[in-house]
């Protein structure tokens, strides 16, 4: 009996739900009037449930690479990536029906094999970190909205690092003035803080940028795609991160009803294509070299303004993190924990918790 429980348990933890669910039928006819038969009866039900949800997973997977071998992305305006996939054979030529420019088949698969799947750093399942970089510091009982200055951010890795316990990403946490570069502000999260780390080194040298190299305990957060199209300012940054070797965290903000559709389904479907298609070409310029999904869908609230803090953004994230979890293999980085209020300690870190415990009860990686 026991056996049989600890068989579907772990088919569970392997996303296996129907192999789950053999195991929990089987316990309930044999031992029928056991504990374990009353729980094992009640995840019957659940197992058909997580399929079905697994099963649009998978869809969202199969379409997003539709997406790029039947409409392609649009690079047609930048020589650089269209020789690099030429070179390589990615694109299909025989195509004439694509509207942009397609993708081979294999060559997707080829280049998603060689995209690793685990981390040496990594923080584990429901880790949680500071999270996007905003452009200015709250500075509580001011109205100066300003860069963050030096001490400032000093003053900040030193907040962080007395939370390394429980704190398993720090991320570039504030835009900061002139006082100090972005490369210098690495060095002080470095040194204040042992585990993994993410910064952007757009703005770095080209000597600074390679100082991230094969560093495990470093992301370089980047972006190339939105709306099936290249941004042409991110492109010679993107290709310098990708051939320095620099573990890369692979962004994409797309937002619903904006630069993306309303529907859940396939806001996720064209986000998880547009982070395929830069890890293709990551794994193109330098394969093997670690990718994570940052695909990180937001939508807008009834004013307009990106919905921190409404109820449906750490739902949407999770959706995205459970495609990487149950479907890709591939680590992800999701949004969780935002809040809109910014004048109301109290009620930003309650809802922010509310907000956190949702992306957890559902599970990110």
């Amino acid at each position: 009996m026991f056996k049989l429980f600890d068989e579907a348990v772990q088919a569970e933890k392997r996303y296996e739900f129907q192999n789950a669910k053999y195991y929990y039928k089987k316990l309930a006819a044999l031992h029928p009037n056991s504990p374990e038969a009353e729980l094992a009866r009640e995840r019957i039900e659940d197992m058909d449930l997580l399929s079905n949800e697994k099963r649009i997973y998978k869809r969202i997977e199969r379409n997003a690479k539709r997406v790029l071998t039947k409409i392609g992305i649009d690079i047609s305006g930048s020589p650089e990536m269209l020789q690099i996939l030429m070179e390589a054979d990615a694109i299909d030529v025989d195509n004439e029906s694509a509207l942009f420019i397609p993708l081979r088949e294999d060559y997707i698969e080829s280049c998603l094999d060689a995209v690793p799947t685990d981390m040496a750093e990594d923080p584990g399942e429901n880790a949680f970190g500071t999270g996007a970089t905003p452009p200015f510091l709250l500075r509580p009982g001011r109205d100066d909205l300003r860069s963050a200055s030096r001490g400032e951010f000093e003053k900040i890795v030193e907040t962080a690092s007395e939370y390394s316990d429980s704190l398993g990403i720090f991320s570039i946490p504030v835009a900061t003035d002139r006082s100090i570069s972005d490369f210098e502000c690495a060095r002080l999260m470095e040194a204040g803080f042992p585990d993994l780390k993410m910064t952007h080194t757009r703005n770095m040298s080209d000597d600074e940028t390679k100082y991230f190299r094969h560093r495990d305990d470093w992301l370089d957060g980047t972006s190339l795609i939105t709306s099936l199209t290249f941004m042409p300012s991110m492109v010679r940054p993107f290709l310098r991160s990708a051939r320095a070797g620099n573990n890369l965290l692979l962004l994409d903000l797309t937002i619903a009803g904006s630069n993306g559709p309303v529907s859940p389904e396939a806001l996720l479907t064209q986000i998880h294509a547009q982070v395929l298609f830069m890890m293709i070409l990551v794994q193109t310029v330098n394969p093997g070299i670690g990718c994570v999904h940052g695909g990180i869908p937001d939508i807008l609230g009834v004013g307009g303004d990106l919905g921190y803090s409404d109820p449906a953004q750490p739902l949407i994230n999770s959706a995205m993190a459970r495609l990487n979890l149950w479907v890709t293999g591939f680590p992800s980085a999701q949004s969780g924990g935002s809040t809109s209020i910014i004048d109301d300690i109290p009620g930003a870190v309650e809802e922010s918790g509310l907000s956190r415990n949702t992306l957890r009860e559902y599970g990110v990686h």
